[in-house]
């Protein structure tokens, strides 16, 4: 049977390229997780750019290190890291191996196993709400470090997949600062998504954190 072009998975070629250039493309394609369960779907709605080893944004700024280095390595890659002692991000690996460019998936519409990602997001009031942010988004569709490294480029049933799915028009796409990075990184208009589109989280200035004495 050959794949409907949404159901395509995106090849290696698509991430093998500036990250400012992939980032804003991801809008609209289709993100897989398969589960034991069953899989869950969502549309990508919101993302931000990190350009490596030069953005003060990135966690590969300082180079290479056993959490980052699969941002390293070839693009195409899940790169899932640990925050705050309690969350998970889930990130693509952009542009040629080595210069450890990658896209933090934001946001989504969860389009297909609502119900496996409300169990994981019991928090959240609607299903708009399910994969508002980050965090939320690796919650509902069951993302760990276990993922760290996982090739996206594969179809499903493998762990992870992006295909190709409907990219939003042009006019849609909005663009601005990140959220929550501060210092050199914090006025980067490196974040994007689709205009109106109810499943994007809140923008918010970043808030150093004090330490506790």
């Amino acid at each position: 049977m050959i794949a409907s072009p949404d159901r395509t998975p995106l090849p290696r070629e698509f991430f093998d390229r500036p990250v400012l250039e992939v980032a804003p493309d991801l809008l609209g394609r289709t993100l897989v997780r398969s589960t034991p369960e069953g899989p869950i779907e969502l549309r990508l709605t919101e993302v931000e750019a990190y350009a490596g080893e030069i953005d003060p944004g990135s966690h590969a700024y300082r180079g290479p290190t056993p959490r980052n280095e699969v941002m390293f390595g070839p693009p195409g890659h899940a790169y899932v890291y640990f925050t705050y002692g309690m969350w998970h991000c889930l990130n693509t690996v952009c542009g040629p191996e080595g210069t450890a460019s990658g896209v933090l998936l934001r946001a989504g519409e969860v389009r297909v196993g609502a119900d496996l990602a409300r169990k994981r997001r019991i928090s959240a009031r609607h299903d708009r709400e399910l994969a508002k942010g980050p965090a939320r988004l690796a919650t509902a569709l069951d993302v760990d470090r276990t993922l760290n490294g996982t090739d996206v480029c594969a179809a499903p049933p493998t762990a992870l997949s992006l295909l190709s799915g409907t990219p939003p028009h042009p006019d849609q796409v909005r663009n601005g600062p990140r959220t929550g990075v501060g210092g050199g990184g914090a006025t980067q208009p490196w974040r994007f998504w689709i205009d109106n589109d109810p499943t994007v989280s809140p923008y918010r200035v970043h808030t150093p954190r004090r330490r506790r004495t």
